[in-house]
């Protein structure tokens, strides 16, 4: 069974950095799978942030946090990571990694419901 375990979220100033994890356990050799990451805003539906391909090759970014947030996969393709440079406290949100079950060279992908699994969430605070 897939299981995702998110960790890295906290309290940081505006214009601080964070790194969220995400670790990916129950995966075969034979499966791979795309990875994103969502946030959810207090009143609103979860929304996409990042994706990053099974072969690590593809990302994809929403404008919002171009430029400032980097999505990474470990050479096993186990663990993913978010870093989070120049946070606003428009970022403050519970961020939830998902795994999508793909290809190795499949692309990316932004839709909720093609996400197969789904993270507990960890929750970023932005705030002075």
């Amino acid at each position: 069974q897939v299981q995702l375990v998110e960790s890295g979220g906290g309290l940081v100033q505006p214009g601080g950095s964070l790194r969220l994890s995400c670790a990916l356990t129950g995966r075969t050799s034979t499966n791979y799978y795309g990875m994103g990451w969502f946030r959810l805003f207090p009143g609103k539906e979860r929304e996409f942030v990042v994706s990053i391909s099974a072969n690590g090759r593809m990302t994809d970014y929403t404008n919002s946090v171009k430029g400032r947030f980097t999505i990474s996969r470990d050479n096993a393709g186990n663990t993913v990571y978010l870093q989070m440079n120049s946070l606003t406290p428009e970022d403050t949100a519970v961020y939830y990694c998902a795994a999508a079950a793909t290809t190795y060279s499949e692309n990316t992908y932004r839709v909720r419901s093609r996400y197969n699994y789904w993270g507990q969430g960890t929750q970023v605070t932005v705030s002075s």
